[in-house]
């Protein structure tokens, strides 16, 4: 018998297939589950969006969280038909879902084409050494509003 967790990945790969199938985007799905209801869908939609933000697990989070009304997913499980991306991992920390689950490796995913261990070499690399130049400017002024922020007395952590 089929336990939840193969249910719900099925359904991911599902999303995934049907993305690709209908020239959304790669072949990436997800879906997040709460108290076993599936409360958020995703594929990838970066082609059909022109969105390069719009990776499976961030449309299935994006979704999750304006079916719960919330920001984030406490009591949630993300299932990804592949290993998230760096910038998908971040989102998946920020949403903070209780597990992950995924199918696909990301070593399978650069078999097809999409390979972003160029990404995971960057991240560890000093600013100055990466290839996109990065340069710090107007700190001060930055600075201004994190100060304002730490005064609001009516803000809203995350």
């Amino acid at each position: 018998m089929e336990d939840k967790n193969q249910e719900f990945m099925r359904e991911a790969i599902l999303q995934a297939r049907k993305g690709m199938e209908g020239g959304e985007g790669g072949p990436f799905g997800a879906v997040v589950v709460k108290d076993g209801v599936i409360v958020g869908r995703g594929n990838n939609r970066v082609t059909s969006s022109n969105d390069p933000t719009a990776h499976a697990e961030v449309v299935a989070i994006r979704d999750a969280c304006k079916n719960l009304d919330t920001f984030q997913l406490d009591g949630c499980v993300l299932y990804s038909s592949c290993e998230p991306c760096p910038m998908c991992l971040g989102a998946i920390y920020w949403a903070r879902p209780d597990k992950l689950y995924f199918s696909c490796t990301r070593e399978d995913a650069a078999d097809i084409g999409f390979d972003d261990d160029f990404i995971y070499k960057e991240i560890p690399l000093p600013i100055h050494e990466r290839k996109i130049e990065t340069k710090q400017i107007m700190q001060q002024e930055g600075l201004g509003v994190f100060k304002a922020w730490t005064d609001k007395t009516d803000r809203e952590m995350y």
